[in-house]
Parts: C-alpha cells; sequence; structure tokens
C-alpha cells in the first residue's frame, strides 16, 4: 500500500533547523506541526503549505512523495 510521505524531516536536516524553531517562525501549533512530520495526516492544509513552501523556498511537489507501507 502507498502512502503520501511528507519530506519535512529531510528539509530540517537539511537546513539544520528544530521542528520548535519552524513552528515558532510559522506560528504553527507544534501538535499539528508533528502529524505531518510524522506522515499521520488525513488532509492538508492549504494555508500550511504555502508557508511552508515560502519558508523552505520550494514548489509545494518538493514537500511530497509517494511511498510504500
Amino acid at each position: 500500500m502507498k502512502y503520501l510521505h511528507m519530506r519535512l524531516e529531510e528539509f530540517l536536516s537539511e537546513r539544520g533547523l528544530s521542528k520548535k524553531r519552524v513552528c515558532y517562525d510559522l506560528d504553527i501549533e507544534r501538535t499539528n506541526f508533528n502529524r505531518y512530520y510524522r506522515d499521520e495526516f488525513q488532509r492538508i492544509d492549504a494555508n500550511l503549505l504555502l508557508k511552508l513552501c515560502e519558508y523552505f523556498e520550494c514548489e509545494v511537489g518538493d514537500l511530497f512523495e509517494i511511498k510504500e507501507k
């Protein structure tokens, strides 16, 4: 079965950022951010995607990849 993986761990690691820092900078609740970070989401908030793309200077497609379970 395939699932949508949000590449947040990779983005944070590449840039030397912490989850706490990103949540603070983007004014996102840590619990909500953790759901995306752990791929435990059912829906994706469009406003969050926009914030993440601007923050990481990337396109929406760069944030995701399809993986096998």
